[in-house]
């Protein structure tokens, strides 16, 4: 099915402009999906509660995508169950789930003003063309998009594309709204203001939304929680906070934000926390149930702490390799004895020369964590 062909389908989903329904869960019970004798989506379970915005994040070709085209019925499962409320829609085609989706080049009609694009669904569904284009406009008037309604989608930016696409999906108030990467077409600060707008409305309409993208700031920002997805599987769900901060594994700890993997060893244990030594370094970390011994950390960026002149007794030498620029912040590469470290400092207005030596020392409360079973 093309994407137009989809927007067909998913249009035709929803109720008629007089109903408010209530947000509706989303569970994945066991879901499998594969294509021939490639497997996609690997016995996946999760729920989406109602009301919640929740991110599949991954790298390309890890399943998040095609999870998503499993919750709008594009896509079919080859084992598992898949719920919206308390419905099975497993063998459900698209038109005969109440969801909308967002997809990652829009998909308008090129030939439709935006006032047709946004009223095609009810239009299609059977609602006279006077009510259709009434809902267009109340939904048009949510996104900001007043007074535009006129104009073909070459005539917008990118940025109001986008809304047209969103108010589009929202006009027969599903009880899912589905966002498959709806940011990747946009420039950066552009992605920033949008991404902020999309948080806004799931929250005051108290949408159920399933939201896909490979970017972890983008994740980190929209989400109340994300499922972390690696060849197939979940690798890790969690809130943004707990998946910075409590990594599950060595992956999650790379792709949710940049860390440097450094290697320790756990000396003793009190309680829920423990000492672990760092080069000449001793740090007091929750130990995440690991034992004495060596142990693998994730220390985040700006955790580590720079400072020129002599290295205090105990502490760790290194030397600048590399030092960027960036305005709000500078980036250093660094050698030390515990590897290669990449530092990131805030407020400071010239940086450090390559090649001067540094003390290094870390902010637990900032982010380090032991990594489970590592």
């Amino acid at each position: 099915m093309n994407q137009m062909s989809a927007v067909s389908s998913l249009a035709l989903t929803g109720a008629s402009k007089t109903s408010r329904k209530v947000a509706a869960s989303v569970e994945f019970r066991n879901v499998t999906k594969r294509y021939g004798r490639v497997t996609a989506v690997d016995d996946v379970s999760f729920n989406i509660a109602p009301g919640q915005l929740v991110t599949l994040l991954g790298p390309s070709g890890c399943g998040k995508t095609t999870t998503l085209r499993m919750i709008a019925g594009l896509e079919m499962a080859s084992e598992g169950q898949i719920l919206i409320g308390d419905r099975d829609v497993t063998n459900l085609s698209a038109a005969d789930r109440d969801v909308s989706m967002v997809f990652q080049s829009y998909a308008l009609f090129p030939h439709m003003s935006v006032l047709e694009n946004v009223a095609y669904g009810p239009s299609v569904q059977g609602v006279p063309k006077r009510d259709a284009q009434a809902m267009a406009m109340e939904k048009l008037s949510l996104v900001g998009l007043s007074g535009l309604e006129k104009r073909s989608p070459s005539e917008l930016s990118g940025g109001q594309q986008q809304r047209v696409a969103v108010a589009r999906a929202l006009v027969l108030e599903p009880q899912v709204l589905l966002f498959d990467e709806p940011l990747s077409n946009l420039d950066a600060k552009l992605r920033r203001r949008v991404r902020e707008d999309i948080r806004e409305l799931q929250q005051s309409l108290n949408l159920t939304v399933a939201y896909v993208t490979h970017d972890q700031e983008e994740a980190l920002a929209v989400s109340d929680r994300i499922i972390v997805m690696s060849n197939a599987r979940i690798a890790q769900t969690g809130t943004p906070r707990e998946l910075y901060e409590e990594p599950a594994d060595l992956f999650v700890a790379d792709f949710i934000g940049d860390a440097n993997i450094l290697e320790g060893i756990l000396l003793d244990r009190e309680g829920p926390n423990a000492r672990v030594r760092i080069g000449g370094a001793i740090l007091t970390l929750p130990h995440r149930n690991a034992n004495a011994g060596p142990v693998k950390l994730a220390v985040r960026p700006d955790a580590i702490f720079l400072e020129e002149g002599p290295t205090p007794s105990g502490g760790i030498t290194g030397t600048v390799k590399k030092a960027s620029y960036l305005g709000t912040q500078i980036e250093y590469d660094l050698e030390s004895p515990v590897g290669s470290l990449f530092v990131v400092q805030y407020g400071r207005k010239e940086p450090i020369p390559p090649g001067t030596a540094v003390s290094v020392s870390f902010a637990p409360q900032r982010g380090v964590a032991l990594i489970p079973g590592a």
